[in-house]
């Protein structure tokens, strides 16, 4: 780390760091997990968003974030009859400010939808990070639909989900205009602010007064998409009429026709526009979050240079075993403090679950979304020999599993009911499943379990920090190849589960290397596993590591356009 430090020292001192203390970084995100008490996140992809944002603001680097303040939590199924009726959670109250101008009144944006204008006010978040600004449309001057376009991250109606994103990407720009921030470099976390595009060729064609297809070519210099997931799911796609319905009097006033509009985002041969297509056509600079997911992308977006920046983890949000055990034993200080790791998450169980659990048993902790390609029926697949091998009275197994499925993902939601279902019924003194997943819950279950499963079918996670979080703390990996595994040797740090036969992968990995160990005399291979772990992500997979990365192969680059820009 110490090469790292010294570059941000140097960095710091430049003519690049220079240019974005006058025209920062603005990081767009649908989603963000800030804190426990904000429902701004449904998983990786905000997590990721919370962490990068923290480390932005301890290396000082100018940026800010925008994205969406969220009236309810990610998953809930209904709605209230009636809005703001003192049963929502005051956003203060969860540690946001509201933005004011200088006549004390909030700051509000206007983002044409429809046929109307929707009103937008802003909150700031400004805890150990960058400014994050946080749109909401619950105002009194919108109708009661609008008021609810922000009732939850990832709306299972389409109209509403547009809806959103036009918020996020037309109305973040209009907010940092109104703020007089001029970024230097727009990064898109995914495709979900892609309309922010529309916003930059607009002031482009205002400010040098071209048309639309010469301001195009101008505005794309300046932005970064990282693309996160290449499953249908993490990828919007609207129709066109939709777009068209929505975006009217929007066209209208930048005088563009919808039909050039339109053709940026549309897929060939159909009449789908798709928010990924729109971003690799108009950003300057694409990025995967692995190497596999490079390559993967490649084979996808032919027609794209994609680069690849591999994920990192927040190691201060992360960390629960710490640099302050004072012995010479490093090893067993790891080991030790795992060990008060797993009496917390043991005692958490006991009172919420109702467990009797011990911390000399072998606990595997699965905790994600619900989606099929992530496999979490893989461990339950021959049941009967899964319970012979966690049942044998000097060698116990315990799992935990949760997770969370969107409140329209009828498959997701039926995973879990079987999940549910196959523990009440087989495995009831071995397994849990926990409803209540979170931020808080996992930094629980990443430091306290042993051994972190994760058994994505190849090409298709990204990246998966969850397992870095786990290593960080000494929690063995134990996982498909895929995403930042790849980059390592999992010997060192686990053991590796082949994707083909997952199912009897997993139980052939478990009966014949992991539980001899684990229950073996002489534990020394076992934490040396856990240190090597541990120094695995402390030395390539933190957020330092990240940012650097992206300064590196993304943002200089752009940056050292505008120098040039100014020196000509």
């Amino acid at each position: 780390m110490d090469n790292i430090e010294k570059w941000f020292e140097n960095f710091n001192k430049s003519m690049q760091f220079e240019l974005l203390s006058k025209r920062p970084i603005a990081y767009f995100s649908v989603e963000y997990a800030l804190s426990p008490k904000l429902p701004t996140y449904a998983g990786g992809l905000g997590v990721l968003a919370g962490d990068y944002v923290r480390e932005l603001g301890d290396r000082g680097i100018p940026a800010v974030a925008v994205g969406l303040y969220y009236q309810n939590k990610y998953g809930v199924l209904d709605k209230p009859h009636v809005r703001s009726n003192g049963d929502i959670t005051n956003p203060r109250d969860q540690g946001l400010i509201p933005v004011l101008d200088a006549n004390g009144k909030s700051v509000t944006v206007e983002v044409p939808i429809e046929d109307h204008v929707v009103y937008a006010k802003a909150w700031i978040w400004q805890q150990d990070s960058i400014p994050v600004y946080l749109l909401d449309t619950d105002v009194e001057e919108n109708s009661h639909a609008d008021r609810e376009i922000g009732y939850q991250l990832y709306d299972s109606d389409k109209e509403t989900r547009l809806k959103q994103e036009m918020v996020l990407g037309i109305g973040g720009y209009r907010l940092l205009e109104k703020l007089q921030i001029q970024p230097s470099i727009y990064h898109m976390n995914e495709g979900h602010s892609a309309m922010l595009y529309l916003e930059i060729i607009r002031h482009e064609m205002e400010k040098r007064k071209i048309g639309f297809n010469d301001a195009m070519q101008l505005s794309t210099h300046h932005v970064v998409f990282t693309n996160h997931t290449l499953v249908a799911s993490g990828n919007e796609i609207f129709r066109n009429d939709l777009i068209s319905f929505l975006l009217a009097r929007y066209a209208g006033e930048i005088e563009v026709p919808i039909s050039d509009i339109l053709a940026l985002g549309t897929i060939e041969d159909s009449n789908s526009f798709s928010m990924s297509l729109l971003s690799l056509k108009l950003a300057g600079k694409i990025n995967a979050v692995s190497s596999v997911h490079a390559r993967e992308a490649a084979k996808s977006w032919t027609n794209y240079e994609i680069e690849y920046v591999t994920n990192g983890i927040h190691m201060k949000t992360w960390d629960k075993v710490g640099e302050t055990l004072a012995s010479d034993n490093r090893e067993n200080n790891l080991f030790e403090k795992h060990k008060e790791n797993k009496r917390e998450l043991i005692k958490y169980l006991n009172m919420n679950k109702r467990s009797e659990w011990s911390e000399n048993d072998l606990i595997i902790g699965w905790a994600r979304r619900m989606v099929p390609y992530k496999r979490p029926m893989s461990m339950l697949g021959d049941i009967e020999r899964f319970r012979k091998l966690t049942t044998e009275k000097n060698r116990p197994v315990r799992i935990i599993m949760g997770g969370v499925a969107h409140q329209s993902d009828d498959e997701g939601r039926e995973m879990i009911k079987s999940i549910k279902g196959i523990i009440e019924e087989k495995l009831s003194d071995t397994a849990i499943f926990l409803d209540d997943y979170s931020v808080t819950l996992s930094k629980l279950l990443v430091s306290g379990c042993d051994l972190w499963l994760n058994t994505p079918v190849i090409g298709s996670e990204a990246c998966g920090t969850s397992g870095m979080k786990a290593a960080l703390n000494g929690t063995l990996v134990f996982s498909t190849s895929d995403g930042w595994v790849d980059e390592v040797n999992t010997a060192e740090i686990g053991w590796d589960i082949n994707s083909e036969g997952v199912e009897e992968s997993i139980l052939d990995v478990l009966e014949y290397d992991i539980l001899p160990l684990f229950y073996s005399e002489d534990l020394s291979k076992w934490y040396a596993r856990m240190k090597v772990a541990r120094n695995t992500i402390k030395e390539r997979f933190l957020t330092t590591r990240m940012l650097k990365e992206y300064l590196e192969k993304l943002y200089i680059p752009i940056i050292d356009v505008s120098l040039s820009h100014y020196d000509s």
